[in-house]
C-alpha cells in the first residue's frame, strides 16, 4: 500500500445489488449468503517485504517485514470496516499528521525497549523476519499466517518469536489477534522494565486525544491523565470521522504473565505493556527471566471498529467475543 494513503476515504454508497443481496440475506436465501461470505472473505496477497491484507475486494492492512529504518515488523495503514484509516499514515504526511516519532510509530508492532539490553522499540536493535511458519491462508470472515522473527543484540540472534496472527471479520469490527512465544537462543532472557515494552498502536492524527479522540477504558476511566499507567482488562482509543465512531481497543489476554498497564498518550499513542511494573508504579523494578525450557507467551487481541454516531459502542461484549475466539487456554 502507498506512503501517505489518507486518513479518510470517501465513504462509497451501496450499488443497488448489495442492497438486494442484503434484503435476499434476511429472508434466508442461501445463494446470496455465499456472496456475502464473498464479500467478508480475508486473502492476502504477496509482497516483497510482507503481505497486503483485503477483506473482500479492499485493502485493509499491510503486515511489512521491515521498512527503511525500522528494522522490525509491523502492519500499517489500517482501516475500519467503514473504510476509515485508523492507524497514523506511514510515514506521517508533513504537514497534515503529527509527526513525532516517524519510526517508532509506524501503525501496530510489538517490540520491546530493552531485552537483554537490546532496544527494537528505538530500531537501535533488530527484529529479523526470518520464515513464514506457516504461510498465509485466507477464507470467509477469517485469515491466518505464522512467522518466526530473530530478535537480535548488536547484530547477535539472541530471542527466537513465533508470532501466530489471525485477522477474523466479525460483528463489532476487525479483531487481529496475536499470539507470540518466545525463547532464548542461548542464555536466558532478561526483559526488563520500561514504558516502550509490548503491543502498541499509533492513531491516525486525526484520532488522537489532541484532536478530540478519547482513550477509554474497562474500569471506566477516561483521558491520558486517567487511563496512562493503570491496567484494564482493555484499553480503547476513538473519535469520530464522516459520522462514525472509529477506533481500536487493545485487549491483553487474561492468561498473560501478569496484567497489562498502558502507557496511554493524548498524541496518539496505545501501548499494552505487561512489563513496567517500575515505570508505571513506582514499584519493585520487574525482571522477567525467560529459560529454553519455558518460553513466555503474550498474547494480544486488537479490535478495529466503526460505528455510526449515537449508537451504542459495546466493547465489554466485543471483549467476550474476543475471548471467545482466542481461547482460554
Amino acid at each position: 500500500m502507498p506512503s501517505g494513503l489518507p486518513q479518510r476515504r470517501a465513504r462509497r454508497k451501496k450499488p443497488a445489488w448489495a442492497l438486494v443481496i442484503l434484503a435476499l440475506i434476511s429472508w434466508g436465501g442461501a445463494s446470496n449468503v455465499a456472496g456475502a461470505a464473498d464479500e467478508a472473505a480475508v486473502s492476502f496477497e504477496t509482497r516483497p517485504q510482507g503481505l497486503q491484507i483485503r477483506v473482500g475486494t479492499r485493502p485493509i492492512a499491510t503486515y511489512r517485514f521491515e521498512d527503511g529504518s525500522i528494522i522490525r515488523p509491523f502492519f500499517e495503514h489500517v482501516q475500519a470496516p467503514d473504510g476509515m484509516q485508523v492507524t497514523r499514515n506511514h510515514p506521517p504526511v508533513a504537514g497534515k499528521d503529527i509527526a513525532d516519532h516517524p519510526a517508532f510509530h509506524p501503525g501496530v508492532w510489538m517490540a520491546f525497549g530493552d531485552l537483554n539490553g537490546a532496544d527494537s522499540w528505538r530500531n537501535k536493535d533488530r527484529i529479523r523476519h526470518v520464515e513464514f511458519v506457516e504461510g498465509p491462508q485466507g477464507g470467509p470472515g477469517r485469515g491466518t499466517f505464522a512467522v518466526k522473527n530473530h530478535h537480535e543484540a548488536k547484530g547477535r540472534a539472541i530471542a527466537e518469536e513465533v508470532s501466530h496472527i489471525t485477522i477474523l471479520v466479525r460483528p463489532s469490527g476487525y479483531l487481529l489477534l496475536w499470539d507470540s512465544k518466545f525463547r532464548p537462543l542461548g542464555d536466558p532472557l532478561l526483559f526488563g522494565d520500561q514504558e516502550e515494552m509490548g503491543l502498541g498502536v499509533r492513531m491516525a492524527t486525526s484520532l488522537a486525544g489532541t484532536k478530540g479522540g478519547q482513550l477509554h477504558n474497562s474500569e471506566g476511566l477516561k483521558a491520558e491523565a486517567q487511563v496512562w499507567g493503570k491496567t484494564a482488562a482493555w484499553c480503547a482509543y476513538d473519535g469520530t470521522l464522516e459520522g462514525d465512531r472509529v477506533g481500536v481497543a487493545l485487549m491483553p489476554h487474561p492468561k498473560n504473565f501478569r496484567p497489562s498497564w498502558f502507557h496511554a498518550r493524548d498524541y496518539g499513542l496505545l501501548v499494552a505493556n505487561p512489563f513496567g511494573r517500575n515505570a508505571f508504579t513506582q514499584g519493585e523494578k520487574s525482571q522477567i527471566i525467560v529459560k529454553s525450557a519455558d518460553p513466555l507467551r503474550l498474547r494480544f487481541g486488537a479490535l478495529f471498529y466503526s460505528i455510526p454516531a449515537g449508537k451504542p459502542l459495546d466493547l465489554p461484549d466485543a471483549y467476550q467475543d474476543y475471548l471467545g475466539q482466542a481461547g482460554l487456554d
